[in-house]
């Protein structure tokens, strides 16, 4: 028996013989499908992760608020380490998705700011991208990342894209809409992975789905006007262009991180450090050239 059917077997949650299947594509975690004789599910493996921030217990309440308020499958088990959610018949999301389904996207994004605070307890926890890059430039400084001669100009970068954003309502968002954590199994969209859910203001998430997705100015634009349901003014577009940019940032630094703390199979945090320095460029450039450098 192998270590991962296991630890798989180890759980006292199956119903009769047991079969997995790995799941691949996470960067950090270890996931699986498992299907007994009550139904199939899905299993995830990891521990917390201060180094960026992420603490299971939180993760396990804001995705059982996120079933409750019916935004996730079910959280159905759950121990120090280990995550078993109910597996839904659905396709994984791609950039291409999201951009053809701008307004899907919307709508349960902007349900999920005004309802999810209503569900979720314990102590709040705030997400600010731009403490997030702070904190990330430390631990790389203390782990003597190869990055370390480049953390001066991201820091002053950082402070440049911090300085653009407006003051907006407090919600509680989900900050890692990769297209990846958007389900559709053809009739509704689900949203899945919260590791990083808190408290901050939509324009994370906004700018999230936007660089993640890769999309253009005019289909940004869209995604603001059917958000905040008109035409924002320009220090809010400005304020969107730039947390695009943060957005990348930290994302390239997650990985910077990731290449000192993480060793999840097949993932490669080399390449996709550079790949994120690469949409940041793009993205920078585009920012600078529409709103000059500050």
């Amino acid at each position: 028996m192998s270590d991962v059917e296991t630890r798989i077997g180890a759980l006292p949650i199956w119903r009769g013989n047991f079969t997995w299947q790995p799941l691949k594509g996470g960067l950090s975690n270890e996931s699986f499908t498992v299907e007994d004789d009550s139904g199939k599910y899905v299993v995830r493996f990891g521990s917390d992760f201060p180094f960026h921030h992420v603490f299971r217990d939180r993760e396990i309440m804001a995705t059982r608020a996120a079933f409750e308020a019916g935004f996730a499958p079910e959280l159905v088990f759950a121990e120090p380490g280990i995550m078993v959610s109910r597996f839904i018949e659905a396709k994984t999301c791609t950039g291409e998705d999201m951009r053809a389904e701008i307004p899907r996207v919307v709508d349960i994004v902007r349900r999920f700011h005004q309802e999810m605070a209503r569900h979720v307890s314990g102590p709040g926890f705030m997400f600010w991208v731009f403490h997030v890059i702070r904190d990330y430039a430390a631990t790389l400084r203390a782990g003597n990342s190869r990055m370390i001669p480049h953390l001066d100009d991201y820091l002053a970068l950082a402070e440049e894209l911090e300085e653009a954003q407006v003051p907006l309502p407090i919600v509680y968002g989900h900050h890692d809409l990769l297209p990846a954590n958007f389900m559709d199994d053809g009739e509704r969209l689900w949203l899945i992975d919260f590791e990083y859910a808190g408290f901050s203001t939509a324009m994370f998430d906004l700018a999230g789905i936007a660089s993640n997705a890769e999309f253009s100015p005019d289909e940004a634009d869209t995604l603001l006007d059917l958000y905040f349901q008109g035409s924002p003014d320009a220090a809010l577009r400005k304020s969107h262009a730039a947390m695009q940019c943060a957005s990348l940032l930290r994302e390239a630094m997650w990985s910077m991180v990731s290449e000192l703390h993480l060793n999840a199979p097949g993932a490669d945090y080399v390449s996709y450090t550079q790949d994120n320095l690469d949409l940041l460029s793009n993205a920078l450039d585009q920012y600078r050239t529409v709103y000059g450098k500050a």
